[in-house]
Parts: structure tokens; C-alpha cells; sequence
């Protein structure tokens, strides 16, 4: 098989490097927009917006990002500001502070630009979150067990009352020791709860029907004693869902490289930003790995 395998890429390797002529596609670029990447939620901690603008097709490593904006967030009572951090130009942070469940929340900005400045907004409803997570488990994948490599392969799997709205969708952080998994747009994946909305997640009702739900795949090899799972969960606006697989479906492309027209965005007026604010409420449980005796 490894034989076999090497083969195949040796032939793919040959194809692709036989074409030695180098080709560059004529697009048409329009000009850059401003790209918004933000969040608010009722965690304590100093919450973030980045801003940019969308980068030329050819030159995506050369970003630039947006300096001098005033940017703030209001639930219409109070008003908290993000501050732009001096040794990062683009990265505005509010001070330590968390917000609150079934709230709705409005992003306001004002970009400097050479006309004069741009005032944008964005709105996110902080949806309520289930109370807490019970459990996590960490078991050797159950899917094709008859797999050889199966024998090598352990998921980790949450178990927990989900809420019955189901506009709800549950986003997942996963952190291992004190590394992010899936910090990046095109990483971040949401817990299929479609039709499911009230279901124990991983219960014995929802799994009637229905496979159990994993959110981290981990190898034999990168286990030990000690290790720590920590999972972040998140009530996201079914919204910002679409906004994230969209992305993916993009080409894997990070829309605040240019303004793909199948990946939508929150920030208005329609046509004058990219991106995507979004407040969430989170809730957290860790594990910690320990073999079996």
C-alpha cells in the first residue's frame, strides 16, 4: 500500500512539475474594502476587533491593516469602547469585561479614509447558552471500527442538555494544553444540532437515530498522562454559522482577503465592508487525559 501510494505522488509530483510555464491570470480588482473581524461576549476578558483592508489576488501576505478608527460596541444603555493596542496596528480591545445573555449588541466604527471618514455598524443578538456541559469523554473512534488505523484514532465527545430554540447553533474552541486547535475562520465548526434542538447531546434519545457528535480527533501518538482538553462552546446566531461555512466552501479563503460574492457579511451598509461582528454567550469544561490501568 505505502508502495502503491508512493507511486501515485511520485506521478502527481511529475505532472505538475512538468508544467514549467509560468501563467498569470488578468483579474479584475476593484478597490480595496475595509474587512471586519470581531466578537463580544459574556466572558470576562478583553474582547477584540481587527481591521484591514482586502488584499490584491497576487500580493494576499501584503495586508494593511486599519489605523486610527474609533470603534466601540453598545447595547444601547452603555457604550464600551475598543482601543487600538500600540504594538499591533489594526487590533482594538476593549478593557477586561463581559456582556450579557439575550442581549443585542451594535458595533460601531468610524475608519478614517481620504474623503473623509466611514461610519459602519454591525448588529449581533448574545443568544442564551445551555447551562453548563456535563461531561467529556475521550474514546477510540467508533466510526469504521473495522479500520486498522481506527485502532490509533480517539475522539473526544461533550455531553449536554442542548436548548430548544433551534436558531441556536453551538460553535466549538477546541484547546489542547494551552494551544488552540481551531482559532482561524476556516477552523472554527459548529455542532450539527439541526432537528436535534432540546436533545441530549450524545444521549441515548438523540443517538436513536443519529451518530455520535465528536469535536476534536486526537492519534494515540499525541496522548499522555496529564494531557488537557479544554472545550469552548459557543451559542452562535444561526447567521454567523452561514457566514463560516461559507467561508469554507470559499476555497478555504479568508474573506478579508477580498470580498467574495457567495460569503455574506453583517456590517453595513451592505457593500462597504467585509467580514463579520458576532456576540456570543460561552460556556467551558476541561478534561484532563489519564491512560487506563
Amino acid at each position: 500500500m505505502k508502495k502503491l501510494a508512493y507511486m501515485i505522488s511520485l506521478m502527481l509530483l511529475l505532472a505538475f512539475t512538468a508544467c514549467r510555464e509560468e501563467i498569470m491570470i488578468d483579474l479584475e480588482e476593484g478597490s480595496p474594502m475595509i474587512g471586519v473581524e470581531g466578537s463580544f461576549t459574556d466572558e470576562y476578558k478583553r474582547h477584540e476587533v481587527i481591521l484591514s483592508y482586502t488584499a490584491e489576488f497576487y500580493n494576499a501576505d501584503e495586508i494593511r491593516m486599519i489605523s486610527g478608527a474609533k470603534v466601540a460596541v453598545t447595547d444601547g444603555v452603555d457604550t464600551i469602547p475598543y482601543l487600538e493596542q500600540p504594538d499591533r496596528p489594526g487590533h482594538y480591545l476593549t478593557d477586561s469585561v463581559a456582556g450579557h445573555k439575550n442581549t443585542m449588541y451594535k458595533l460601531l466604527l468610524e475608519v478614517p479614509e481620504v474623503d473623509g471618514p466611514v461610519h459602519l455598524y454591525a448588529e449581533s443578538y448574545m443568544n442564551d447558552n445551555v447551562e453548563e456541559i456535563d461531561s467529556m469523554v475521550l474514546k477510540k473512534a467508533s466510526m469504521f471500527p473495522n479500520l486498522p488505523m481506527m485502532d490509533t484514532i480517539y475522539m473526544l465527545y461533550p455531553y449536554f442538555q442542548s436548548l430548544p430554540d433551534p436558531s441556536i447553533v453551538y460553535m466549538i474552541k477546541i484547546t489542547e494544553d494551552t494551544i488552540p486547535m481551531n482559532d482561524t475562520l476556516t477552523q472554527l465548526n459548529t455542532i450539527p444540532t439541526a432537528g436535534y434542538a432540546g436533545y441530549y447531546v450524545n444521549g441515548p434519545e438523540m443517538l436513536e437515530d443519529n451518530m455520535e457528535i465528536p469535536v476534536c480527533v486526537v492519534t494515540e501518538s499525541e496522548l499522555y498522562d496529564g494531557k488537557l482538553f479544554r472545550l469552548d462552546l459557543f451559542s452562535i446566531p444561526y447567521d454567523y454559522m452561514v457566514f463560516l461555512y461559507s467561508v469554507k466552501m470559499s476555497m478555504g479563503s479568508n474573506p478579508l482577503l477580498g470580498p467574495p460574492t457567495n460569503v455574506p457579511t453583517n456590517i453595513q451598509p451592505q457593500g462597504s465592508a467585509v467580514g463579520w461582528f458576532y456576540a456570543a454567550s460561552v460556556v467551558s469544561k476541561e478534561l484532563v487525559y489519564h491512560p487506563k490501568e
